[in-house]
This record gives C-alpha cells, structure tokens and sequence, in this order.
C-alpha cells in the first residue's frame, strides 16, 4: 500500500470565515472521491489542527500501490476537486508519499 500525505496552508488574503468554509469545502470535495477512483483505500481530511499547528488542513490517504496514486492524480474527478475547490484557496501544498 502507499500512503498519501498532504498539508496545505491557506493564502493569507481570505478571511477567518472564506478560510473556515473553503476548509469544509475541501473536506467534502476531496472525502467523497471515496468509491469514485480505482485503487483508493482511505480519503480522510483534516481541519480541526491544535492551536499548535502551523498549517491550516491534512489529507491522509491510502491506495493500493504506486500505479493506483499516479491514477488518482490525473482521475477527471480529483482534477475536477483540486482544480475548482483546492487550489483557489491554497498557498503552500506540501506532499509525503511512501510505501507502507
């Protein structure tokens, strides 16, 4: 299995309450790709972080192997939710990819 990491953090021009709803948005955007992509075990998103942190949401996914991630990338449906929901919002995008 591989797992799928990313942390976005969220331009600094929106406000408190665009950044709130752009996180649910994506949240639910990229959560219900479940059962829509060959290959995707787990979708799970993040937003509720600890005063801690120092990013704004978490994607943790797992797919079945490498070929299954490199499909998910370019699947019409996930193009379609980081393409029109994600990167409007975002500002930073950092990734971790590894086998498990």
């Amino acid at each position: 299995m591989v797992k799928h990491i990313i942390i976005w953090t969220l331009k600094d021009d929106i406000s408190d309450e665009e950044k709130a709803q752009a996180k649910q948005n994506i949240k639910a955007g990229l959560e219900g790709l479940q059962g829509k992509i060959p290959g995707l075990i787990e979708i799970k998103v993040n937003i509720d972080g600890l005063s801690s942190s120092n990013t704004d949401l978490m994607l943790d996914s797992t797919f079945e192997d490498a070929a299954a991630l490199a499909g998910y990338a370019v699947h019409p449906a996930h193009v379609d939710v980081a393409t029109n929901i994600v990167r409007p919002y975002s500002k930073i995008r950092s990734c971790f990819d590894y086998e498990c």
